[in-house]
């Protein structure tokens, strides 16, 4: 693949940058720096990118921001994605609830798109050249100075940039040698997830379909393209540990969704214990602040947000363009970094509290009744907040 070429970096604040985490956010960032002309290095603590059990929604907004980080990208998505036409609300007993067309493509510009989590990294990876990836490195701490940032990785390597981004997610490192505000915390539910081969059974490729119960049980069924059906599952606990084995975690997901009508016990039973992703769901308080000196924070490090909204990703990769812009354009890093926080914290602030309601109206135990409601009784106050979120321009960022 032929890379993209470097513009002139003269105007950017710092030269070179090391991006600890190399997931969907970090490597956005890496893309969006170097198309800047900055001098970037990822490094990522797995041993290799491979198939992890989850799948994921790119909105408007978040495609809006892919295709300014990297025209022509959003096509190779479009082509690897299956794209939301209908969204189903029904019971656990199988009866429809509400089936709503999805009209954001003629509303905002761009889709409802389903992906693999592993296959957008994908894509992601192959914008980029493969020796600034560096895998294996489990970064421990860093420390700066008034000129650079240094990076430290298990087993004794340093590395020295002009910059650093943690980009770490929900246990970063980098916050907590940066801010130090402990372990993230626990919201009450507990969650599985994974990606399975869709096999005879395939859901219809353009319909996403979220199940529900009055015991505050849900699960949503997702065709993630390419063959696949991701399957995401949540219910309300106030014990948050996790089985011993596999086995174990498939046999309580098996618990708690006995008696639930076609085809959820179908769908549990094809999927391979071990590809049962068992998680207690976390988020953290907002900061007021994500950046000291040389270091920021970047997508689930700087926010993490409970998946209700499906915004994760995509306000990560509003993070990375902004963050790209304000390195580029800004005078010196201070501004730059003001200027990144500026445009970021208030509206993640406001997405991350708007997550945690609905995350926790959907597993309460009158989510049907709410959920419906959301769907057909509070259309003025969704619409504006749908408005608000998906009308993001990529245009306006940087400008004062």
């Amino acid at each position: 693949m032929a890379f993209p070429q470097k513009i002139d970096s003269s105007s950017a604040v710092v030269e070179n940058v090391t991006i600890i985490g190399g997931g969907l956010g970090g490597l956005a960032t890496a893309i969006a720096l170097r198309n800047q002309g900055i001098d970037v290095q990822v490094y990522e603590q797995a041993r290799e990118l491979r198939p992890v059990g989850a799948g994921l929604t790119l909105f408007p907004n978040g495609l809006k921001i892919l295709n300014a980080i990297q025209p022509g990208i959003v096509e190779l998505l479009k082509q690897a994605a299956s794209q939301t036409q209908k969204m189903n609300l029904k019971k656990s007993t199988g009866e429809m609830l509400v089936s709503n067309p999805v009209t954001l493509m003629e509303k905002y510009g761009q889709p409802m798109l389903n992906i693999r989590w592993s296959r957008l990294q994908e894509i992601l990876a192959s914008s980029l050249p493969p020796d600034i990836i560096h895998l294996n490195h489990r970064c421990i701490s860093f420390s700066q100075n008034h000129s650079s940032v240094e990076a430290s990785f298990d087993g004794g390597k340093t590395v020295q940039a002009d910059f650093l981004i943690g980009a770490d997610g929900l246990n970063s490192v980098v916050r907590q040698t940066l801010i130090g505000d402990g372990l993230p915390r626990y919201v009450g539910r507990m969650s599985w997830r994974a990606v399975i081969p869709a096999q005879h059974k395939l859901l219809p490729p353009d319909e996403v379909t979220l199940i529900t119960s009055p015991e505050g049980k849900y699960m949503v069924l997702i065709d993630v393209s390419g063959g696949y059906i991701f399957w995401s599952a949540g219910s309300r606990s106030k014990d948050s540990s996790m089985s011993q084995t596999a086995t174990d975690a498939k046999a309580r997901v098996f618990k708690e969704f006995a008696g639930w009508a076609e085809p959820v016990q179908e769908i549990i039973e094809a999927t391979d214990c071990e590809q049962i992703v068992e998680r207690p769901l976390c988020d953290r308080p907002p900061l007021a602040s994500w950046s000291q000196g040389r270091v920021t924070l970047l997508g689930d490090a700087a926010h993490p947000m409970v998946p209700s909204l499906g915004q994760g990703a995509n306000t990560a990769f509003e993070d990375a363009y902004e963050l790209s812009q304000s390195l580029s354009q800004a005078p010196n890093l201070e501004t730059a970094l003001t200027r990144y926080e500026n445009s970021r914290i208030q509206r993640t602030q406001v997405i991350q509290a708007r997550s945690a309601f609905q995350g926790d109206r959907a597993v309460s135990a009158d989510s049907e009744r709410y959920l419906r409601g959301v769907a057909e009784q509070s259309k003025v106050s969704n619409d504006e907040f749908e408005s608000w979120l998906y009308d993001y321009d990529p245009s306006k960022v940087g400008s004062d």
